[in-house]
């Protein structure tokens, strides 16, 4: 008798257990939630809005609704992309010059040069990101200066693929280097507009 009634409370309890646990997941955390919905409702001011949510949505708890560390982080993820791609620049610009199209080759290296200031315009906008400080002028000054530096950024990677207009495509680095470097402007222009977004709410007396 004593063993049925042992058995029969251990499955009472694991029932209960699994109904609890299976009632506290139907209820997700409330601030995750808000958090990714601040970062999707700030994305649609972008251009390029799904790429801006799925690239950032990752940072919602270090975000938290705040819309200067969303362009923070947002210049951070463009820093890491922008950075792989002049890498990856440098590698195939290298073997380009044993290549038999000089004008490639030429394409390539200026290409990875302008790419190479897009970085340290990028850097130098996350640096001041960091170091933010003050409010009203004083705030606005420092980020227009970061919104000069993106600006110039998605100049040089526009430049980039500009060198490439007039050449034949037959090996395929146009299309490559094309589309490689799309992905990179698309999210350098989305972190140009939530510093615009983040700017606009600053106050001035």
């Amino acid at each position: 008798m004593k063993m049925v009634r042992l058995f029969f409370l251990l499955v009472l309890s694991t029932t209960l257990l699994t109904v609890t646990t299976a009632g506290n997941n139907t209820f997700p955390p409330t601030t995750t939630s808000n958090d990714t919905d601040f970062i999707r409702t700030s994305c649609q001011t972008t251009l390029y809005p799904q790429i801006c949510f799925t690239s950032l949505s990752g940072y919602s708890s270090a975000v938290q609704q705040n819309p200067g560390r969303l362009a923070r982080v947002a210049i951070g993820v463009t820093l890491s992309k922008a950075n792989h791609m002049a890498k990856y620049l440098s590698n195939i610009s290298r073997d380009a010059d044993y290549a038999s199209s000089p004008r490639v080759a030429a394409a390539l290296h200026d290409c990875h040069s302008v790419l190479g200031d897009a970085v340290d315009e990028i850097r130098d906008s996350l640096r001041q990101m960091r170091r933010l400080s003050g409010s009203g002028e004083s705030l606005r000054f420092q980020l227009s200066n970061v919104q000069t530096w993106m600006s110039a950024a998605l100049t040089n990677e526009d430049t980039c693929t500009d060198g490439f207009e007039d050449i034949p495509d037959d090996s395929g680095v146009k299309a490559d280097v094309g589309g490689r470097t799309v992905k990179v402007k698309e999210v350098t222009s989305n972190a140009l507009a939530l510093v615009n977004s983040y700017a606009n709410t600053v106050q001035t007396p």
